[in-house]
């Protein structure tokens, strides 16, 4: 199949989406455009500040929820199943599924004063629902800042070209900060000022590569790191952690528009097989697929930003779908990308293949490869740099708004007050598994992880619209598929653990399941006193 042909088919159907389901879900969530939203009833210039523009807001989401899945897991999925299936769930997925699931965290988080999901939980359903879905979203963060804090920092180690665009871009987002929230300069105006910085920061990063003459560069690297996600995590958000995402969001938006140009240009065929039969005992489609591709599709970490960081900084309720929706089909456009320069960009199965394999770079290195030969044309063979430098940014926006939340859940769950100890306890126990290198053990059960996040989301999500008694279908719909799929991706990974003797993921996968059935306990059990409730005479 040509691919500038599918990419308008996949682009064409996001934007359909957008306008016709995005809009009924907006009916369904009653979001009203004249409701004070918590940034400015609980403003404290610290979490709670609304922001300058819809646009910015957007930018630190989107570049918070993008990180490197959208590439790493499509990519994986085009290897193992060919692209038709990564295709189809992407863009089914975002579009009914993903889509819903963070506009609907994002909605009832603005609508609970800006409370995460996990906390919602205790209120909607029960306290000990409330413990173990924060427990569990607590230790899941920990893991991601750790593993994300490792990538990162090799990343660093590896290409020291970017060194000086990643860390400058620090100071370039206080700036832009301080002009638009101190000074209130034209936004617009800082906005160039900020891109215009940033180039130039990229220019010095390509003359000036910086590689420390240090025994451990990863290690230093890793130290820089957890002191940067510290002070992210402190600072007020309009500060560093706001801007510097949504600067960072223009790197993707470059990227993506170029890859997406070079696709149309270029136009060739997809060389990966559309389809790959696999054998029943290998890698199956259902559920695997989908615990495979998370972000892109859907990713429980989007309700945790949704309603962590975001759903505090929103200024008006009229922004939400733009923002929790918008954003997360922007995201399946960018995986819809990162499958077509990988399938029609690589000029072999054997080539993605050697990428894949231990001696090769992984699912980044076949990004570049095939972003590179797909924008050639525009970029004249810097496509591999640029995607690097863009990947690296969207891991290091990941990481400081993982922080960030993981304070949020540290006073939620232990009542610690203080946002610099809460921090510290975050950051010290990241730090400790992501620098030993332990998080290698558990980061196989991470997959599964991460959607029964997203399935026990939409639950939450679905007892809320029961407790309002309003239609729940399109919430509960998606809810169930995710949270059977997701238990079933559990169960087949348990036979391969319990097989290869891996006691230790043994061990997680069963409190996975545990958690999984006694929270949908715990929703029946509701849904049973509500309709106890309603049958009683008044």
């Amino acid at each position: 199949m040509n691919s500038s042909l599918l990419a308008i088919i996949s682009l064409a159907l996001f934007v359909g989406g957008y306008r016709f389901y995005g809009g009924r879900l907006e009916k369904l969530f009653d979001i009203k455009k004249d409701e004070t939203t918590p940034a400015h009833r609980m403003h404290d210039g610290i979490d709670y500040v609304p922001a300058k523009n819809w646009f910015v807001l957007f930018g630190h989401h989107f570049s918070s929820i993008a990180g490197a899945g959208p590439i790493i897991g499509p990519i994986i999925a085009l290897s193992i199943w060919g692209w038709a299936p990564a295709i189809l769930w992407i863009v089914l997925g975002s579009i009914f599924i993903g889509g819903v699931h963070d506009f609907g965290s994002l909605a009832i988080s603005v609508k609970h004063d800006g409370r995460s999901i996990a906390d919602i939980a205790g209120s909607l359903i029960s306290h000990k629902a409330k413990i173990l879905f924060a427990s569990f979203v607590w230790l899941a963060l920990i893991l991601v800042i750790a593993v994300f804090m490792y990538l990162c920092a090799d990343t660093l180690a590896v290409e020291p070209k970017i060194v000086i665009p990643t860390f400058g871009l620090i100071a370039i987002a206080m700036l832009v900060g301080y002009l638009l929230y101190n000074v209130k300069a034209n936004h617009a105006l800082v906005t160039i000022l900020g891109l215009a910085l940033t180039v130039l920061l990229i220019i010095l990063g390509q003359k000036f590569p910086i590689l420390p003459a240090v025994g451990n560069v990863r290690l230093l690297w890793g130290y820089v790191l957890l002191a940067y996600c510290f002070a992210a995590s402190v600072l007020p958000v309009q500060i560093l952690l706001q801007p510097r995402d949504y600067l960072s969001a223009y790197l993707l938006f470059f990227g993506v528009i170029v890859g997406y140009a070079g696709v149309f240009i270029t136009h060739p065929a997809m060389v990966m097989p559309a389809y790959l039969p696999r054998n029943a005992a290998d890698n199956v489609m259902w559920p695997m697929l989908f615990v495979t591709v998370a972000c892109g599709a859907i990713s429980g970490f989007h309700s945790l930003i949704a309603s962590g960081t975001t759903s505090k900084q929103l200024a008006t309720q009229a922004d939400a779908k733009k923002i929790g929706y918008g954003a997360m089909l922007a995201e399946g456009a960018v995986a819809v990308l990162a499958v077509i320069v990988v399938g029609a960009g690589l000029n072999s199965r054997a080539a993605l293949s050697e990428y894949l394999s231990q001696t090769g770079s992984g699912p980044v290195g076949a990004f570049g490869g095939g972003y590179s030969a797909i924008t050639k044309p525009i970029l004249f063979g810097m496509g591999g740099f640029i995607a690097i430098l863009i990947l690296n940014a969207f891991i290091l926006t990941t990481l400081d708004t993982a922080t960030r939340i993981g304070r949020y859940l540290t006073h939620e769950l232990f009542g610690i007050k203080n946002r610099f100890i809460a921090t510290l306890i975050v950051v010290v126990l990241s730090g400790s598994l992501g620098l030993s290198g332990n998080w290698k053990k558990i980061w196989p059960v991470f997959g599964a992880t991460n959607q029964l996040i997203a399935a026990l989301a939409l639950l939450v999500i679905t007892v809320w619209f029961l407790s309002r008694k309003k239609r729940a279908s399109y919430i509960i719909i998606p809810g169930l598929f995710m949270l059977v799929t997701t238990v079933a991706a559990l169960l087949y990974s348990l036979d391969k653990y319990i097989h290869s003797k891996d006691y230790l993921l043994v061990g997680m996968t069963a409190v996975l399941l545990f958690l999984s059935g006694y929270l949908l306990y715990e929703v029946l059990v509701f849904r049973k006193r509500a309709k106890a409730a309603a049958v009683e005479p008044t």
